[in-house]
Parts: C-alpha cells; sequence; structure tokens
C-alpha cells in the first residue's frame, strides 16, 4: 500500500516562498505519476503541478513560472517549490500518486488512486 506525508506548509507573507515535500512509501519497482493538488474552503480540487513517468511537468496557468515541482526518486520524495505566493495561493496541498499504466492523467484529480493528508499553506497580504 502506497502511504504519502505531506509537509512543508505554513503562514507565509504574499511574496514569500515554501517548499512542500512528499514522502512516499510502500511503493514496488513500478512507475508512478505524481501530482500536486489543492484545495481551498468552498471549492472544487484542483491540480497545482503533475510529474509524469519520464520526467515531463504540467502546470496550471495560475501557477506558471512561479512554482517548480520535482523528485528525487532515491528517497522516493516529491518536492513543490512555490514562489511569490498570492494571498489566492492559500489551500491545503496535498500530494497524490497513481501507477502508471501507459499514460498518467496530468492535473486530473480524478484518476489518482493514492492521496497524502494534506499540507496547509496560507499567504497573508
Amino acid at each position: 500500500q502506497v502511504q504519502l506525508v505531506e509537509s512543508g506548509g505554513g503562514t507565509v507573507q504574499a511574496g514569500g516562498s515554501l517548499r512542500l515535500s512528499c514522502a512516499a512509501s510502500g511503493y514496488t519497482s513500478s512507475t508512478y505519476c505524481m501530482g500536486w493538488f489543492r484545495q481551498a474552503p468552498g471549492k472544487q480540487r484542483e491540480g497545482v503541478a503533475a510529474i509524469d513517468h519520464d520526467g515531463s511537468t504540467f502546470y496550471t496557468d495560475s501557477v506558471k513560472g512561479r512554482f517548480a515541482i520535482s523528485q528525487d526518486k532515491t528517497k522516493n520524495t516529491l518536492f513543490l517549490q512555490t514562489n511569490s505566493l498570492k494571498p489566492e495561493d492559500s489551500a491545503m496541498y496535498y500530494c497524490a500518486a497513481r501507477l502508471w499504466v501507459g499514460y498518467c492523467p496530468g492535473l486530473s484529480p480524478y484518476e489518482y488512486n493514492y492521496w497524502g493528508q494534506g499540507t496547509q499553506v496560507t499567504v497573508s497580504s
């Protein structure tokens, strides 16, 4: 069973940065698709960034140029570097994983079947 544990959230002022981490365990030698998602109160969960099995990255338009997704496969850890944070970036951030079965679902949350508990990011103006 894959387990994901996020960390690195917190409260920062607008313009600040945070580096979110997601430690994964329970992996076999199979390849996984990974992504970061966020959900603010009263809003739907949205895809923020995703990384394909071949290292290709995808970002939602609102974070392009500010956020960067990366992974350290040797440590089974996924990262999200968030820069130039805005109040509208405030949300619970989740990492998610799905076994690669010929394609990765990118930013769609509906096809990921492993989720962490989330880490809160709050950006004050």
